[in-house]
Parts: structure tokens; sequence; C-alpha cells
């Protein structure tokens, strides 16, 4: 079975302490990843479980007013417990999700490779801003080793996503690569390293893109899981209406201070990654600097309005 191919799964989750919003633990119960969610409020109920001195790699996740993304920092430790506690004087996480192997058999290696590849998966995938200030270290691993880690890998991405954390959930449509005329004209080189790209993530199917232009703008998206995903190379309005709500700005500000947003000419912008937004709605207004109905503002190639299709 190709892991990256979805398939059905059963995952159990465990409350040890009776609280839906305490501890949180989640397994496959074909597999040997126990992924535990931890509030910081009740970082000491996980202090004092076996489970916090054991080899693990952890992932700290906050928000803050100055960014539109969640905040992520990955780690790896040989004592979950030291470690955790080390982090204390970071102020913007308020959950704490730790890998660890049900049968102790991850090893500091695991552990380190696993590390270098979330961080660097993270970053690709751009869901979340980064705090790490280094990419982590990759280990030499031995193909049997790094077959192994490549299945926890898989297993883990699959359980943060279940417990509300798509962390490496890439936002691409990677099916275009095949059926899409974007690539038509591309290089084997380019080609090969789109098709290494696509490699890294699950394999997801190809969404119903949706359009929507008006007056110097002319944008393309898709809705999923997380929300509504405005495609790179969208053309975004500059010019903005009272009607505007403020998020507007501050988004269009972060986006050009980034290099996400560039200018084509005096009336447009031109967007160079896929940004993801909670609503068609927040898409919409960014595209057009006016208010707007998403749900009714966003059509197929057929004419038909997100509202018709999904509610």
């Amino acid at each position: 079975m190709n892991p990256l191919i979805p398939s059905a799964k059963t995952i159990q989750i465990y409350l040890p302490k009776g609280n839906p919003r305490g501890l949180r633990l989640a397994e496959m119960t074909t597999r040997t990843v126990r992924l535990i969610e931890i509030p910081r409020i009740h970082i000491d109920d996980f202090f004092a479980m076996p489970d916090a001195n054991q080899v693990g790699l952890y992932f700290l996740i906050g928000e803050t007013e100055s960014t539109e993304k969640p905040l992520l920092y990955v780690g790896q430790t040989g004592d979950l417990k030291r470690r955790l506690n080390q982090h204390d004087d970071k102020d913007f996480w308020t959950r704490a999700f730790v890998m660890l192997s049900t049968n102790n058999s991850m090893t500091q290696t695991h552990a380190l490779y696993m590390e270098h590849k979330a961080i660097a998966t993270a970053t690709q995938v751009g869901r979340y801003e980064i705090k790490n200030g280094n990419n982590g270290n990759r280990p030499h691993t031995p193909d049997p080793l790094k077959a192994d880690c490549e299945e926890l890998f898989h297993t883990l991405d699959v359980l943060l996503s279940n417990l509300g954390q798509p962390i490496f959930e890439s936002l691409a449509i990677h099916d275009s690569l095949h059926s899409n005329n974007t690539y038509k004209n591309k290089t084997t080189s380019s080609l090969a390293k789109a098709e290494k790209e696509i490699e890294a993530f699950p394999i997801k199917p190809t969404p119903v893109l949706f359009y929507y232009k008006v007056k110097d703008a002319n944008a393309e998206g898709y809705y999923d899981d997380d929300g509504f995903v405005l495609l790179a190379g969208s053309l975004i309005r500059q010019a903005q209406t009272p009607s505007a709500p403020p998020f507007v700005t501050r988004l269009k500000e972060s986006l050009l201070s980034s290099g996400k947003l560039i200018a084509v000419n005096d009336k447009s912008y031109k967007l160079t990654e896929n940004q993801l937004f909670k609503t068609p709605s927040g898409a919409s207004v960014l595209v057009s600097g006016r208010s707007t109905n998403g749900w009714i503002e966003w059509k197929n190639e057929a004419g038909q309005t997100l509202d018709s299709i999904y509610r």
C-alpha cells in the first residue's frame, strides 16, 4: 500500500484526565506512534506521565495578533520533560504536541531526522510561521532507518491533522503536474523538481477551481477542509473602497513586506504564493478591495457559485 494515497484509518483518542480540552493521546491502532496534545496550562499533567521521560519530537504552537499565521517551533530531545521545561521562557506557545514511540523504539537519530524533515516540510508548506532559528541537523541515516523515519513521519502527519494541526498538508494542487497546461512547457529538470515536491505530501484529489474577476483583478482558488485557498498568480486589485474591512489593509501590507504580493502595474498586484483564508469572503475581499460575499462571488467554469455547490 502506498502511504501517500489516502485510505481508511482507525484513530484512537484517549483522555487521561477525562477532560476533552485537556491532555489528549492519539494513536493509529496499527502503528507505534503516539501523539500527545498538551495545553500549556496542563503541562504538569504530562510531566507526571512516564511518557515525559522518553525520546521524542515536539511542536510548540501559539497565536499572535501581529501575524495571520499560527506560530510554530519544532524540536527534538532525549528527555521531553527536561526540554519542555527549558522552553518556559518562550511566551508565544499555548499548546504543545509531542510525538513518541509506544514501544520505546524511537532513537535520537529518528528524532533528529524527523526534526529536520518537519522544519523543512512545514517551511515549504507555509501554513505556520516558523520560530526556529535553524533547520535542525540531519544525521547520517542508513536507508533502513530512513524508511522507518518516513513511515513514522506519515503517521505523525495524519495524527497532527486529526488533532487540528495540518502542519504538513500542502496547499498546492499536486495533480496539476499531469493535468494542468501550466506544466506543458516545463524543462525536464523543473518537472523532476516538481515531482520530488509532490512525493513529500499525501496525494489529494484535484479540487474544483473557482474564479473571481473584477476590474483590475482576476483570481482563482479552491475550497477545502480548512477554508478557501487563493492560488498563486492571482491578480489583486490595488485600490480599496471605504467598505473594505480593516483587515484587508493589514493583510496587504503583510503580504507586500514578505514578497508574497508584488506590483505588476499601478493598478494590480500579483500573489506569489498560495494563501489560505478561513472563509471564501476573506479571499474575495482581498481580491476586490471591497466588502463581498465570497459564497456567491466565486464561480466555477460552469458559472455555479460556491454556495450552490457546498451549502
